[in-house]
C-alpha cells in the first residue's frame, strides 16, 4: 500500500497540484491589490478598523491552523483540502455583502481561518503524493507558479483600482472566489490518501506543541520571514518618505521580485536535498538579508533619482536572492523534522510563521526602518542573521530529540513482536 499512496507522484499529478495553486492565486492577486482599497473606499471603515480586524483574523487563523492540520492528517488531506478551499470561496464571496466592521471582522477571520488550514491540508496532501527526496523541488515549481498568478492577478487588480467602481471591486472578489471553486475542482481530482490513526497511549492530539525544538524552528522562521513585510509595506513607504526615487520605483521592485521568483526558484531549490544543506542555505540567505538591508540603508544618503533607483534595484536582487534560498531551506526544514503521520498537524504549526510576520512584522519593521533609519535597517539586518545562523543548532536540536525517542518506539514494537 505504501508504493501506491506515492503513485500520485506522476507527472499527471504533479501538474494538477501546480494548475491548483494557479486557479487560486490569480483571484489572491487581484484581491491583495484591492482589498484595503475596497473596506475603506466602498464599505467605509477606517484604516485602524481594518488593521485591527485583519491582525485579529490572522492570529485566530494561525492557531486553527494547527488542529485543522491535524484534521487532515487524521481524516485524509484531500477531502480536507477541498471542503477548505470551498470554505475560503465561501468567505471570499461573504465580502461582498459586508457593510460594517463587525461582518467584515467575521468574514475575514472566516477568510484567514480557511486559508490557513487549506495550506496545511495542501502540504499534507503534497507529502503524501511526491516521495521525499521531491518535495522541495515540487515546491519550487509551485512557488514559482503562485508568483505568476499573483503578477496576474495584480495586473487584473489594477485594472480595477483604475475604475475605481464597486463594480470593478466585486469583480474581483468574485474572481478571487472562483478561483478557489475552481481549485477545490482540481484538489478532487487527485488521488485520495488514507488518514492515520491517532496514536493509542494516552499520547496529546497536538503533540507539535510540546515538540520544543520545532516551535524554535518555527519562532526562527517567523523572524525571517520578515522580509514579507519589508518588500510590501515598508520599503514602499521608505522609497516615498526618505529617498529621491520615483514613486514608480515600488511596483518595478514588486515585478522584479515576482519575476526572479518565476524564473529562478526552482534552480535556487536544486542544491537543497536535506538537512545540511537546508541549514547552510537558511544561514547564507541571512547573511545575504543583511547586505541586501544595508545597500537599502544606502540611499538614504540623499542620491540623485536615478542613482537611488540603482541602489534599490541592487537591494531588491539581494533581497529576492536570500528569499529564494531560505525558502528553499525552510521547505526541507519544515518536512525532514515533521512525523510522517503527522505532516498536516506540523506543517500547520509551522505555517504560522507566515499570518505572524504579516500580523505583527510591520508594526516591527516599519518601528525600525521609518522611526530608526538608517540604524533600524543594519538592526533588522542584524535580526535575519540570528535567526538564520540560530537554525543549524535548533535543527540539531531537533534531530538529537527524535534520536533519542526512536530507540524506545523501537524497543516497544520489538516487545509486542515478542508477544
Amino acid at each position: 500500500m505504501a508504493k501506491t499512496k506515492k503513485t500520485g507522484g506522476t507527472p499527471r499529478t504533479q501538474r494538477n497540484l501546480l494548475i491548483a495553486q494557479l486557479s487560486n492565486s490569480i483571484g489572491d492577486g487581484a484581491f491583495y491589490v484591492t482589498s484595503a482599497l475596497y473596506f475603506s473606499r466602498i464599505v467605509g471603515l477606517s484604516a485602524p478598523q481594518i488593521g485591527a480586524g485583519l491582525a485579529v483574523a490572522w492570529g485566530i487563523g494561525s492557531l486553527a491552523g494547527v488542529p485543522l492540520g491535524h484534521l487532515a492528517d487524521r481524516r485524509g488531506p484531500r477531502g480536507n483540502a477541498v471542503l477548505l478551499a470551498l470554505a475560503t470561496a465561501a468567505a471570499v464571496a461573504s465580502f461582498l455583502l459586508i457593510r460594517s466592521f463587525v461582518p467584515f471582522l467575521l468574514a475575514a477571520t472566516a477568510y484567514a481561518t480557511a486559508q490557513s488550514g487549506l495550506a496545511a491540508a495542501r502540504q499534507a496532501l503534497l507529502a503524501g503524493l511526491v516521495e521525499p527526496a521531491a518535495r522541495v523541488g515540487m515546491l519550487a515549481r509551485i512557488q514559482a507558479t503562485l508568483n505568476a498568478g499573483l503578477a496576474v492577478g495584480a495586473a487584473l487588480g489594477g485594472l480595477a483600482l483604475s475604475a475605481g467602481t464597486r463594480g470593478a471591486y466585486l469583480a474581483v472578489f468574485a474572481l478571487d472566489a472562483a478561483g478557489f471553486l475552481l481549485c477545490a475542482l482540481v484538489l478532487r481530482s487527485l488521488p485520495s490518501l488514507p488518514g492515520t490513526p491517532a496514536a493509542s497511549g494516552g499520547e496529546p492530539r497536538l503533540v507539535v506543541l510540546r515538540d520544543r525544538p520545532y516551535a524554535v524552528l518555527t519562532l526562527l522562521n517567523a523572524l525571517l520571514l520578515l522580509r514579507l513585510p519589508l518588500l510590501s509595506l515598508a520599503l514602499p513607504l521608505w522609497i516615498v518618505e526618505r529617498t529621491a526615487a520615483p514613486g514608480w520605483t515600488v511596483s518595478a521592485l514588486f515585478v522584479l521580485n515576482t519575476g526572479a521568483v518565476m524564473l529562478f526558484q526552482v534552480r535556487a531549490a536544486r542544491s537543497v536535498t536535506g538537512l545540511p544543506e537546508a541549514t547552510r542555505a537558511v544561514s547564507r540567505s541571512s547573511l545575504v538579508m543583511l547586505a541586501s538591508c544595508a545597500v537599502f540603508a544606502v540611499t538614504a544618503a540623499g542620491f540623485g533619482p536615478w542613482p537611488t533607483v540603482a541602489v534599490l534595484v541592487a537591494g531588491a536582487v539581494l533581497q529576492v536572492i536570500a528569499e529564494m534560498r531560505h525558502s528553499a531551506g525552510s521547505w526541507q526544514i519544515g518536512f525532514s523534522l515533521a512525523p510522517a503521520d503527522r505532516i498536516g498537524q506540523y506543517q500547520g504549526f509551522y505555517g504560522t510563521g507566515v499570518p505572524v510576520a504579516r500580523t505583527l512584522g510591520p508594526l516591527l519593521v516599519t518601528t525600525l526602518l521609518i522611526g530608526w533609519g538608517v540604524a533600524g535597517w543594519l538592526v533588522l539586518g542584524g535580526i535575519f542573521v540570528v535567526a538564520g545562523f540560530a537554525t543549524a543548532p535548533a535543527v540539531r536540536w531537533a534531530e538529537r530529540s527524535r534520536a533519542a525517542s526512536a530507540p524506545s518506539g523501537e524497543r516497544a514494537a520489538e516487545t509486542a513482536g515478542a508477544h
